[in-house]
């Protein structure tokens, strides 16, 4: 499975800022994220029909997890950012079978991150 995240940058604390994952395959697909200094946390998942997502507390109500299976990309929309959202973000895919009721997510392949800044 080739994950290859995008996106990434600079940006004013409040702003918004989208990142993208294209991921070849039917998986189950997630975001996590590791600040510096601290141990990589999850961040939201999505079904492979996109009928199905979780979140991380830290995130609901700002971030947005989307996908577009023609285009085999998945989205990561981030807006209201704060400083302690400045990490590095991975994609990951799961291959096997998902419970979203469980409230989690674990990945079975992982791509390389993208650096998002929050300015404050």
């Amino acid at each position: 499975v080739q994950l290859q995240a995008y996106g990434g940058g600079l940006v004013q604390a409040g702003g918004s800022l989208r990142l993208s994952c294209a991921a070849s395959g039917r998986y189950t697909m997630g975001w996590f994220r590791q600040a510096p200094g601290k141990e990589r946390e999850f961040v939201a998942a999505i079904s492979w029909g996109g009928g199905s997502t979780i979140y991380a507390d830290s995130v609901k109500g700002r971030f947005t997890i989307s996908r577009d299976n023609t285009k085999n990309t998945v989205y990561l929309q981030m807006k209201s950012l704060k400083s302690e959202d400045t990490a590095v973000y991975y994609c990951a895919a799961r291959s096997g079978f998902w419970i979203p009721s469980t409230g989690s997510f674990e990945a079975d392949y992982w791509g390389q991150g993208t650096l998002v800044t929050v300015s404050s």
